[in-house]
This record gives C-alpha cells, sequence and structure tokens, in this order.
C-alpha cells in the first residue's frame, strides 16, 4: 500500500527501544523530528533528523513536534521516580494531532493494558495482574491513555509487548489481537512491526501484542 507518510514525529526516540526505531526509520527514508529532553546524548546523525528540545508532558513540546508531520510514533515509558506521563503525553499528542490534521499514531505499551478484545491466557494474566498490585497507580495511568485512544478519532495503533530484549537480531515473531503469544521480543522486532504500521490499515483501532516465536 502507498503511503502519502514522510515526516514522523517520534517520541522516545533517545531510549533504549526508540535507538533501534531511529535506525529503521532512517533506513526505510523517512524525514524525522525527534522530541528529545537531553538532545545533547543524542548520537544519530543524519541530515534527515530534526530535533526538538523538550517534554512529552509538554503541551507546547509538542506542538512544536508535530509541525509539518505526517504520522506519530512513541516508545516513551514510565521514568523512575517521575510524574506520570502515558495519559499526559497521550492526551497532548492526540489534541495536537487533531489541531494539525494528523491521523496516524502508533505507541508501544506493555502486555498489562486490558482492551475489549483480550483473551488473555494464564502467562499473560499472571503479568497483567502483578503490574495492577505492584504498580497501580502506572498501571492506571497506562490504561487511562488506552480510553483517550479509543475516545479519539486517530487512526491508532496501540503495540503491546512483553519483555524487551535489547538486541537486533531480526527474527519472525506473533501478532495476535486476543493474547501475548511468547515471552520476549527483541528491539529490532518492535521497531520493524512500528515501521510496517506507518502504511498499514490492519491494526487501525487495534491493540495486538507481539512476541519473539
Amino acid at each position: 500500500m502507498k503511503t502519502n507518510i514522510q515526516t514522523v514525529a517520534v517520541l522516545g526516540g533517545g531510549g533504549r527501544t526508540g535507538q533501534y526505531l531511529i535506525q529503521q526509520l532512517l533506513d526505510q527514508g523517512f524525514k524525522l523530528r525527534i522530541l528529545l529532553r537531553h538532545p545533547e546524548h543524542f548520537q544519530f546523525k543524519s541530515p534527515l533528523i530534526e530535533i526538538i528540545k523538550g517534554d512529552a508532558a509538554d503541551l507546547h513540546s509538542i506542538e512544536n513536534l508535530l509541525k509539518d508531520c505526517n504520522a506519530v510514533i512513541s516508545t516513551i515509558g514510565q521514568r523512575p521516580g517521575e510524574q506520570l506521563i502515558a495519559r499526559q503525553a497521550t492526551e497532548n499528542i492526540l489534541k495536537t494531532m487533531h489541531a494539525e490534521g494528523i491521523k496516524r499514531y502508533i505507541l508501544v505499551a506493555g502486555i498489562n493494558i486490558d482492551t475489549p478484545s483480550d483473551q488473555k491466557g494464564q502467562s499473560t494474566l499472571l503479568a497483567t495482574n502483578w503490574m495492577k498490585e505492584n504498580y497501580p497507580e502506572i498501571q492506571t495511568d497506562r490504561q487511562n491513555a488506552y480510553t483517550l485512544l479509543t475516545q479519539s478519532e486517530a487512526d491508532w495503533t496501540m503495540v503491546r509487548v512483553p519483555m524487551i530484549e535489547f538486541s537486533a537480531q531480526k527474527t519472525d515473531f506473533a501478532i495476535d489481537l486476543a493474547d501475548c503469544l511468547g515471552q520476549q521480543i527483541t528491539a529490532c522486532n518492535i521497531a520493524s512491526f512500528l515501521t510496517e504500521q506507518l502504511p498499514d490499515t490492519q491494526f487501525y483501532r487495534k491493540s495486538p501484542f507481539i512476541s519473539n516465536i
């Protein structure tokens, strides 16, 4: 399928998973606008990259980031010891996407998020319940972010992932809407799937699980 997506706004590009995503987006020839709190630590150099200094929790930063973009991808996670980020970032992104006429939004979340299509097996349920018991505020924040997605008009895809293996290994992986079929996923596989979703409509407004086979 052809796509008119040329410029992608990226959140979380300075993180461990985000680095794999940046590389694959560059390999595909996309122009990137990347939001970074600490640009001085960012090591990628490319004429396709424009750095926007700011924070996802700040609406003005998101407004600057999304200018002239056709899609948004986020791999941001909860920062230890800092304010809850998932709902606030999602609210900022969706509001700005609406104002800018951007439709495509792809983001990463954990397997602990619940959706109406779930038929979680024992392993996935154990992980979900552990998160609810041990990190209830983070769990609620993430779940609230999902609710915002469902209430929006965006063409979103929330990609749910298990334990991340920070490896450049690209392998076959399982995709399922009801349950997470494996215990791990490589960061390279995550980046591949996220990039593939930019022109693909199969998972619009859906929350697939992906995992290594």
